[in-house]
């Protein structure tokens, strides 16, 4: 596993912009991995990472007209 970062339930959601019910909800759903800790969970910043790529809508090139 080696030295992953692993965020805070608060820190996923403020890189997503999203809220922290959001995040608790995916990891309740198994929608993003986790790392349970004691009582504390965490998440991979790879996992962040994962979710942005997964949601990116590549942009539409045109052609400029001349």
């Amino acid at each position: 596993m080696g030295n992953q970062v692993l965020l805070t339930i608060n820190q996923a959601a403020e890189r997503l912009n999203v809220s922290v019910y959001t995040i608790r909800a995916w990891v309740g759903q198994r929608r993003v991995d986790s790392v349970r800790l004691g009582r504390s969970v965490r998440v991979p910043a790879t996992e962040i990472d994962r979710l942005v790529e997964s949601g990116l809508t590549p942009a539409r090139r045109t052609e400029t007209a001349r």
